[in-house]
């Protein structure tokens, strides 16, 4: 197991190039089950949790080729069944039920694993399901589904906390094989819907509306094989948005796509710091401590969860106090313990955060609790000062491509140990 060991005070400056989106290559990959013929997905990025489902997908039968970022998959043969000791340590392993549903009309997956950042359910998956015409069981740990046929009908998926970006994209996966016209009302609007959506349609799916609240999708009888490049990830992109903002002078992110960061954009201007955007860059202007700010997490295209805690770890050092609510997952805070362990001054009031902003944090032993947490407190520990020693860095490596040596290609001074 490795842990991250950050030396504050560097000063950031220069250029990233950001990696394929992680929450569009999953489901990507997953639908490639939906043929028997030849797909190749490029801009795949090399993550653990990319690992896991290449993995699920050898298990499943299909025969699976990497090389550089491009990965090539053949499902000619495939099982229905994915058990516990594949798909537990991933939560994301639940969107093989609609490629193999639509495909097989049947299924038979473990519940999955994953971060554990609260509660989140499948339900709305398994109701998307239902209204199709499968049966749904779930015993023994296992989520069964299973049907003579599918016929579209239309389903509404939203949810207690907003729309469900993989339950969307799984039943759109099943619906694209089902008779008739499918409508999903409260779909998610999320770039890594559209982007499922484009590569169906590559493969010959008839889906319209994505990208939108309401996606209509006319079955077809069958699907081929297609090609199609993977966006960049928006979540990788606004941490290094943010580590700019912490630490940097003037940082330049390169393969992105400007206006899928804009709610981080937006919130960062909020916060006094420069945005300069292109047709593919953004550049972000440093500009001392970030000024008080207060941030609603919401579905796309507000402000995402996913970048909750990144946001904290800057408003540590900030002026003034700045309050941050999490709506989509309530509990989503494990980071504050940590921060406060550095020097953080923050309150939990309910779903908000409250931050009173310290001069400066000083580094300290922390211990990562899921994805974006683990960012947190590498960025959290590029301006400390002293050394921040991260542990537990398995968590970061789920959704983050190289992030040390993209950082210290920029000026941080990052260590990654073995223990």
């Amino acid at each position: 197991m490795d842990k991250i060991l950050v030396h504050g005070g560097q000063r950031l400056s220069g250029s990233i190039r950001v990696s394929g989106s992680k929450n569009s290559a999953l489901p990507i990959l997953a639908a490639c089950l939906l043929t028997k013929e030849p797909c190749i997905i490029r801009h795949v990025p090399d993550l653990s949790d990319v690992h896991y489902m290449l993995q699920i997908l050898s298990h499943m039968g299909a025969e699976v080729e990497r090389a550089s970022g491009t990965v090539t998959v053949r499902a000619e043969k495939i099982k229905t069944v994915a058990p516990y000791d594949i798909v537990r340590k991933m939560r994301a392993s639940v969107c093989v039920l609609g490629p193999l549903l639509g495909r097989e009309k049947e299924a038979t997956v473990s519940l999955p694993g994953g971060c554990v950042i609260g509660d989140r359910p499948i339900d709305l998956h398994l109701r998307g399901f239902e209204a199709l015409g499968a049966a749904v069981r779930v015993e023994c740990g296992n989520v069964k589904v299973f049907a003579a046929r599918l016929k579209g009908q239309t389903i509404n998926l939203r949810g207690k906390f907003g729309s469900t970006v993989l339950g969307t994209d799984n039943v759109m996966m099943a619906a694209v094989l089902a008779e008739g016209v499918t409508t999903i009302e409260g779909a998610a609007a999320e770039p890594e819907v559209v982007d499922l959506a484009n590569f169906l349609n590559a493969m010959g799916a008839k889906i319209e509306g994505a990208g939108t609240r309401r996606i209509v999708i006319e079955g077809v009888e069958e699907l081929h094989g297609a090609e199609h490049s993977v966006i960049p990830d928006r979540i990788e992109a606004g941490t290094f948005m943010v580590a700019a903002a912490i630490a940097g002078s003037r940082v330049t992110l390169r393969r992105v796509v400007p206006d899928h960061l804009k709610a981080i954009s937006d919130a960062l201007i909020q916060a006094g710091f420069g945005i300069e955007t292109a047709r593919d860059t953004l550049t972000v202007v440093g500009n001392g401590k970030p000024k008080p700010v207060e941030l609603v997490t919401e579905p796309y295209p507000n402000f995402p969860t996913d970048m909750q805690a990144q946001m904290c770890a800057l408003l540590c050092e900030g002026e003034g106090i700045s309050v941050v609510t999490e709506s989509v997952f309530p509990q989503r805070f494990m980071h504050v313990a940590e921060l406060k362990r550095m020097g953080a001054q923050i309150t939990l009031e309910g779903a908000s955060a409250v931050i009173k902003g310290v001069e400066r944090l000083s580094g300290a032993p922390v211990m990562a609790s899921d994805l974006r947490a683990s960012a947190a407190l590498v960025l959290a520990g590029l301006r400390a000062s002293g050394v921040t020693e991260v542990n537990r860095v398995y968590h970061i490596d789920r959704g983050y491509e190289s992030i040390d040596d993209k950082l210290n290609g920029i000026g941080a001074q990052i260590e990654r140990v073995k223990v």
